[in-house]
């Protein structure tokens, strides 16, 4: 065979090969508040919880302390060394104590394959994180849009 030929074909497996490989969704996608029995939120605390905690659906997320929402989803074709997500959130502009406007968040995320659920959330541990207006959340795995929710801070 044509060494050209035999180049062309190993190269055209691999793309597919690839192609075959990578991440998806799988069933729905839970998004809304993750409850909690705890109440009295002060300032820079955070409440431990687990990956099973209940979320109550919606999109209208309450302006106070504590409130923790976002989406939890199952990632099919895993891999250990895959291209990492890409966690974007984007807010109504959050103005950190030191002046600076945020209107984006980035996280960089491992893939974990032996986890049976993702999680892209985000909790008000801070008064001046609690902006009320649109807050979209984006999960990325390159430049591939895997999943994405609208939230309504008020």
């Amino acid at each position: 065979m044509n060494p050209f030929r035999l180049t062309a074909l190993v190269a055209l497996g691999l793309a597919s090969g690839m192609a075959l490989a990578d991440v998806r969704i799988e069933g729905p996608v839970e998004y809304g508040i993750f409850e909690s029995r705890y109440q009295d939120f002060q300032p820079g605390e955070r409440v431990l919880t687990r990956s099973d905690q209940s979320i109550q659906r919606t999109e209208v997320i309450p302006a106070k302390l504590g409130t923790k929402f976002g989406l939890r989803y199952s990632l099919v074709g895993k891999r250990e060394n895959d291209t990492p997500l890409t966690l974007l959130y984007l807010t109504p502009g959050v103005v950190s104590p030191d002046g600076k406007r945020h209107d984006k968040f980035v996280v960089e995320q491992k893939m974990a394959p032996g986890a049976p659920l993702d999680v892209m959330a985000f909790e008000f541990t801070e008064p001046y994180e609690v902006v009320p207006g649109e807050w979209r959340f984006m999960v990325f795995q390159g430049d591939r849009l895997l999943a994405q929710q609208v939230f309504s801070v008020r």
